[in-house]
């Protein structure tokens, strides 16, 4: 049936792109990734079936879009063959439609039908999106409306399951939102963007056994309750008055079955499901003016896990997101000891300052700050940084970071890793097409394996032609027999990287050969795992 209905709806969409009149658009896009798996014994560990005899793995998506008849209508065929992305220490092949939506404005009316990306404030209660290098696709497959009571203000429904992979979750989700704008007066600067959203969700029957049955293996004084349905609300407004723009927001969420890793059972056993309330709020201040600019952020959060199951972990069934509360640092060392988003317990503060003393110097702080509520340190980064340009000839960055980070809460080793991590990044253009980039950081510390170097040459021939050739060296310990073979295992290793990438209007080609060490992989906050990684990495991007 899934294969007919796959068939049935290619189909009907080739014969409307066939059928095309006056008027009608397509566009699409192609993003394709091929792995070739060489062996490595010293970088990377035994047990992955790529490594072990699969040796190759790929994942593409093929994007089709058509516009018509007031009609917006689109389909995604979605391929993965010995893919890693699911599972980064496992195989995962299937393929089909991953995606296909129907969407038509009718006067103030405005509908949407198939797979939906969609969210409600900063995404607190519910977002539904696409993280395609963390393999996240938690779309929506139902149906959503909203409609245009005024012109500034929109109401909008929305009801289904949430996409696991080619398959659906068993959960049911339905919610709702009022957005507005409002500008008092005319000749004031002053706005505000209120809203207010609620979403429900649904367990099957299925799932509630389950969650049950595990409560019933329970000692008597862990045990607790269930019941079918959630529901989350939130409250959030910007404000816009002269140079400054506060973003606020409140969620809270009814009784609802978490699984607290942390929460402790009548055998000294930590982890297990528990029926909690919960809350979180956010709020950003910023202030901007010619030369500066200012932001500050704060955020708490407790027992505000919100997923399909209890039984769901890492990226797995996410209905809602967390903002992120750390700077989202590019270079690879700065990278490499990243916080994930806690939702069972959370306080947070990032303060981020820009200041341009002149044409030529530009200066700039990040300072964030991650608790738990009994003021346990689980994230601390120090980062200025300084921005040189010469003319349109060279620029020059230079920064220091100084970071402590929880590795026993985000990681479940060690205890903290106390790092101090210089780096610079230096750009020379010989014309205006041809240019060098150079990079390198020093990760210093005593902790996790220890310090790191890396290094990254990059030469770039507008439009088409960029070659980088980088290296990531693991120093080696001074005292290294009197230290365990895990921390010293990468002493002395080298993890170079030479690619080259080709682009031709709207089509890029990037060839890779690649040797990476093991680590945390971050987006916008989600977090997980990866293994090292040694081979070839092929990549194709096109829009059309």
């Amino acid at each position: 049936m899934k294969k007919l209905f796959t068939l049935t709806l290619f189909a009907l969409f080739c014969q409307m792109i066939m059928a095309q009149s006056e008027g009608s658009r397509i566009t699409g896009a192609l993003q394709s990734n091929a792995n070739f798996f060489i062996t490595d014994d010293k970088r990377v560990g035994s047990g992955i079936p790529q490594y072990d005899y699969q040796k190759f793995g790929a994942e593409s998506w093929l994007n089709l879009n058509y516009s018509n008849w007031g009609f917006d209508m689109g389909l995604r065929f979605d391929l993965f063959n010995n893919s890693n992305l699911l599972n980064p220490t496992s195989s995962y092949t299937d393929q089909g439609i991953g995606r296909w939506f129907v969407h038509k404005a009718v006067g103030k009316l405005d509908i949407e039908g198939g797979y939906i990306y969609d969210q409600i404030g900063s995404g607190m209660i519910y977002r539904a999106y696409e993280e395609r290098a963390l393999m996240i696709d938690n779309a929506l497959f139902g149906i959503k409306a909203a409609y245009d009571l005024t012109d500034n203000w929109r109401i909008k429904g929305f009801t289904g399951r949430q996409k696991q992979q080619f398959n659906l979750y068993n959960t049911v989700i339905r919610g709702a939102t009022l957005e507005g704008f409002i500008k008092p007066d005319s000749a004031s600067s002053l706005t505000l963007a209120p809203g207010i959203g609620v979403v429900g969700r649904t367990y099957s029957r299925e799932t509630v056994d389950q969650i049950v049955s595990a409560i019933a293996t329970y000692a008597p004084q862990d045990s607790t309750g269930a019941q079918y349905n959630t529901y989350a609300g939130t409250v959030f407004n910007t404000l816009s008055v002269g140079n400054f723009i506060w973003f606020a927001e409140a969620a809270f969420k009814s009784y609802d079955v978490i699984n607290d890793p942390n929460a402790e059972t009548a055998s000294g056993i930590r982890g297990k499901i528990e029926n909690r309330k919960g809350y979180s709020a956010y709020t950003s201040l910023a202030y901007s003016k010619k030369g500066l600019g200012i932001s500050l952020e704060l955020k708490k959060t407790h027992n505000f896990q919100f997923r399909q199951t209890p039984s769901n972990i890492g990226i797995q069934g996410a209905i809602n997101f967390l903002p992120p509360m750390a700077k989202q640092n590019t270079y690879r060392l700065t990278t490499r000891f990243s916080p994930a988003t806690q939702e069972i317990d959370e306080q947070a503060a990032q303060l981020d300052i820009h200041y341009k003393v002149n044409k030529k110097l530009s200066l700039a702080l990040n300072v964030s700050e991650i608790q738990l509520p009994d003021n346990t340190e689980l994230y601390r980064e120090i980062t200025p940084e300084f921005t040189y340009k010469q003319k349109r000839k060279w620029q020059l960055i230079g920064g220091v970071q100084v970071l402590k980070y929880n590795i026993f809460v985000y990681q479940g080793k060690g205890e903290y890793v106390d790092a101090i991590t210089p780096y610079f990044e230096y750009l020379y253009k010989f014309t205006s097409k041809k240019s060098i980039r150079v990079e390198g950081q020093y990760l210093n510390t005593e902790d996790e394996f220890g310090s790191w170097l890396n290094g990254v040459v990059e030469f770039g021939m507008a439009p088409h032609w960029l070659i980088a050739v980088s290296d990531m060296y693991k120093l080696k310990h001074a005292n290294a027999s009197e230290l365990s073979t895990e921390k010293t295992k990468y002493d002395d290793l080298h993890f170079p990287t030479v690619q080259v990438s080709y682009t031709h209007k709207a089509n890029r080609i990037g060839l890779a050969w690649v040797k990476q060490v093991e680590g945390i992989n971050c987006a916008g906050g989600i977090c997980r795992y990866e293994p090292a990684f040694s081979g070839v990495k092929l990549q194709v991007n096109s829009t059309f």
